[in-house]
């Protein structure tokens, strides 16, 4: 993923908040699209957006939440876009498993949950979000954020158990 540095949209530079926030976004990127190619994508286009847009944020906390959120829109659009196609490409299916171990089947195993499972999972277990700013990210109410991850863990012992 390359940027190039020259614009400052706000008083950090480009390069000071793309450090902060890339490698959290790729994450969340990737366990939403699961195609390292989408996922650099949707990085890139979130940055985009911050270069156009100049968003101006009332704290750290407003500003993470704003990339989360970008990310996570920019995941859905590309999860539709991609579900249209009738085809996946055979790179895309050795990038499944991108860890080692146990933890490629654990992402194999979120990655089978339906989308609304998977993203509450990720943005609470994975990026460390309470219910109630996860809630705020997703734009739902806090007991659609809970049932959504009871219900995901639901999915993920039945799927352990299977196996």
């Amino acid at each position: 993923m390359l940027f190039s540095f020259a614009a400052q949209p706000n008083s950090e530079s480009l390069e000071v908040v793309y450090g902060r926030y890339a490698d959290m976004l790729y994450r969340l990127a990737l366990t939403q699209l699961s195609i390292r190619e989408d996922a650099e994508d949707a990085v890139h286009d979130v940055f985009e957006k911050y270069i156009n847009t100049q968003p101006v944020f009332k704290d750290a906390e407003h500003e993470k939440a704003w990339f989360v959120r970008v990310t996570v829109n920019r995941c859905h659009d590309l999860y539709r876009k991609r579900s249209k196609r009738t085809h996946d490409t055979l790179d895309s299916a050795a990038d499944i498993g991108y860890t080692e171990g146990d933890e490629s089947e654990i992402f194999r195993i979120v990655h089978s949950l339906p989308e609304k499972y998977r993203a509450a999972i990720v943005l609470h277990y994975v990026e460390g979000y309470s219910v109630e700013e996860t809630a705020k990210l997703l734009r739902v109410s806090v007991s659609a954020v809970k049932m959504r991850l009871s219900r995901g863990r639901d999915y993920i012992k039945d799927l352990l158990k299977g196996e």
